[in-house]
């Protein structure tokens, strides 16, 4: 085992430093908080099996503008409220 010797000086500037850091990482992620603690998010082949359609046709409804949806990784994510909100919509959109 190896020990090392630093001033007490030095520790409690760096103790002070990482609580400033943590601090400010905290009040970062305040922010987002409600959007990934509050919603739940659903890939591709979820929303699909949701709302019956296939690949294509989902698609279709991001070019449309029908569905937003949000990409992490070039992975799409999708608002579980906005897919419900879809559902609604075309539940009331009468058959043509």
């Amino acid at each position: 085992m190896e020990v090392i010797a630093i001033p007490k000086s030095v520790l409690k500037e760096l103790t002070a430093e990482l609580d400033e850091l943590l601090q400010l990482t905290t009040n970062a992620s305040e922010a987002y908080k409600g959007i990934f603690n509050e919603e739940r998010w659903l890939d591709n082949q979820e929303v699909c099996l949701m709302l019956g359609i296939t690949k294509r046709t989902l698609q279709s409804h991001k070019d449309k503008g029908l569905l937003p949806f949000s990409k992490l990784n070039r992975k799409n994510y999708y608002k579980l409220s906005d897919v419900q909100r879809l559902l609604v919509s075309d539940a009331q959109t009468p058959n043509k």
